[in-house]
């Protein structure tokens, strides 16, 4: 099986996915995958993620042109767009609307607190971008900050976007950022919250750098030390 049909089948089943686990609902969301010839083959617009097929997905180039597919790919492409332009090393994008942590966002609250040792692990932190209108520059510029340097993204009044070297990787992630959304929610309704120390933040990211497919810990390390106990 050649990479694009593998690609499309990708797309269609982690689309489902999403859906079925109630991260989007509607024509919400998008995914994307990096081709081996640079060009993003990317889900349409309009369309129930849970109700695509693989011939429904949409080819474009790194300009955002249209290359072949009957659809037309989302007005929300552009953010896909930029972190493969910033990111080389990231070869698949999700946009999703999971619950409580875009509820984080909408309440204009990051997630960059250490409070649980597998989220340092696997995601470092989740910085909050300003809002920017869906489908406009805006939406870029805000995130543009923070592409580099992290893995998922929360999106003011919006949602979130995660990338990974692949689509199982982009895809996990999204679950993680949720399921780190809910975490941190009921320590805020029980009142109190108990980060990892310095010194134990330290050694997690120590064993981040261990792992493939995420960012080094060089320039989010800053950031965590804001948040961190002492």
């Amino acid at each position: 099986m050649n990479q694009e049909l593998q690609a499309r089948l990708d797309l269609a089943q982690f689309g489902k996915k999403l859906h079925d686990a109630g991260h989007v609902a509607a024509t919400d969301g998008n995914l994307s995958v990096r081709l081996d010839d640079g060009r993003i083959l990317a889900t349409p617009t309009g369309m129930s993620k849970g109700m695509m097929h693989p011939e429904d997905m949409v080819i474009v180039d790194l300009d955002g042109q249209k290359c072949c597919g009957d659809r037309n790919p989302s007005s929300e492409l552009g953010m896909h767009l930029l972190v493969y332009r910033t990111r080389p090393d990231i070869n698949a994008v999700v946009h999703a609307h999971p619950v409580t942590a875009t509820g984080f966002a909408a309440a204009g609250m990051s997630l960059e607190e250490p409070l649980v040792s597998e989220i340092v692990i696997s995601l470092g932190a989740v910085p909050l971008a300003k809002y920017g209108t869906p489908g406009t520059p805006e939406l870029c510029e805000s995130l543009q900050p923070f592409v580099s340097d992290y893995d998922a993204i929360l999106m003011a009044n919006h949602g979130v976007v995660t990338y990974g070297p692949d689509l199982l990787s982009a895809y996990m992630k999204m679950e993680t950022v949720e399921h780190f959304a809910r975490i941190a929610l009921v320590t805020h309704q029980l009142g109190r919250q108990q980060l990892l120390s310095k010194e134990e933040v330290d050694k997690l990211l120590e064993c981040r750098e261990k792992y493939e497919g995420v960012t080094s810990v060089a320039k989010m390390l800053p950031r965590l030390s804001m948040t961190r106990g002492n």
